[in-house]
Order: C-alpha cells, then sequence, then structure tokens
C-alpha cells in the first residue's frame, strides 16, 4: 500500500507544527520548509482544521498550530481519515467485477493485512514521530528551501 500525497502532506504539517509548538505557522513557511505545492497544502490544511487536528488562527499574524497534544494524535486515525480508499485490491469495492471473488481467499488475507497495518499505526502517536524534535528542525532549517512542485 502506497499513502496518498495527502495523507503524506496531512503527517507532514503535523510533524511540523509539532516541532513548532508553542507558536503560529503558516501554510507558505510549511510548504517551503518541504518544497510542497501551497494549493495542495491549503487542501491538507483545510481538512486538518475540521479534523479538529489543527486550529487555525485568521488575520494579520495568523497562522495555525496543534489543537491537541502530539500524544493524542494517533497515526492510525489520522490515516484513516486522510486516505480517500483503502482499499488494497478491486475486490474489496461494493462495485467488484472480480469473476472470482466467491472462491477467492486473497481479500480475507490483504483485510487482515491491513487491520495488522493499522494496528501498529494505532501504536505510535504523534509525539512518536517528534521524539527528537531539535533533529527535525535542523533538517527542515538545514537544506535550502526546495522550489515547491506546482
Amino acid at each position: 500500500m502506497r499513502l496518498s500525497s495527502f495523507s503524506d502532506y496531512s503527517l507532514r504539517v503535523l510533524m511540523y507544527l509539532g516541532v513548532h509548538a508553542g507558536r503560529l505557522a503558516t501554510i507558505a513557511e510549511i510548504a517551503a520548509s518541504y518544497g510542497i505545492s501551497e494549493n495542495h497544502l491549503m487542501k491538507v490544511v483545510h481538512q486538518l482544521g475540521r479534523l479538529s487536528y489543527i486550529e487555525t488562527v485568521r488575520g494579520k499574524g495568523g497562522g495555525m498550530r496543534l489543537a491537541k497534544p502530539p500524544a493524542d494524535i494517533r497515526l492510525g486515525e489520522v490515516i484513516r481519515q486522510t486516505e480517500i480508499d483503502c482499499a488494497l485490491v478491486e475486490c474489496f469495492g461494493a462495485a467488484s467485477t472480480c469473476q472470482i471473488q466467491a472462491a477467492c481467499r486473497l481479500p480475507s488475507i490483504l483485510d487482515e493485512a491491513l487491520a495488522a497495518m493499522f494496528k501498529v499505526l494505532d501504536s505510535y502517536t504523534l509525539a512518536d514521530l517528534l521524539h527528537s524534535p531539535g533533529q527535525l528542525t535542523q533538517v527542515l532549517f538545514a537544506r535550502p528551501a526546495a522550489q515547491p512542485v506546482v
């Protein structure tokens, strides 16, 4: 399974905000740090706000920050809420056209594997990703700002 860029960016935003706790961050600075598009990031930030992971402050001097402590943000939950479709194969969907579905064991095996993956992700929080915030800050600011992908 490969995470969508939306989920990837969601985790990156949460990590950035976790490293910079205590101050407001802007979409522009996060986009510059990661070298990603501000337009894509706006959608991600909007969704993270709707999901109550972040809070935004409008106006001059505004920005965003985490709405919860990092220890309260489970990685599995974030991915479940940001991935559009976690179906590993076509037969997981309601509109399956698989000809061997009735006799095939693959869906149950893949479903078990997906459940195991989420069990592992659910055992970690954003706080686990921020174990060495100083190192993350160094990496984010040590490299020259990349050109955002448009």
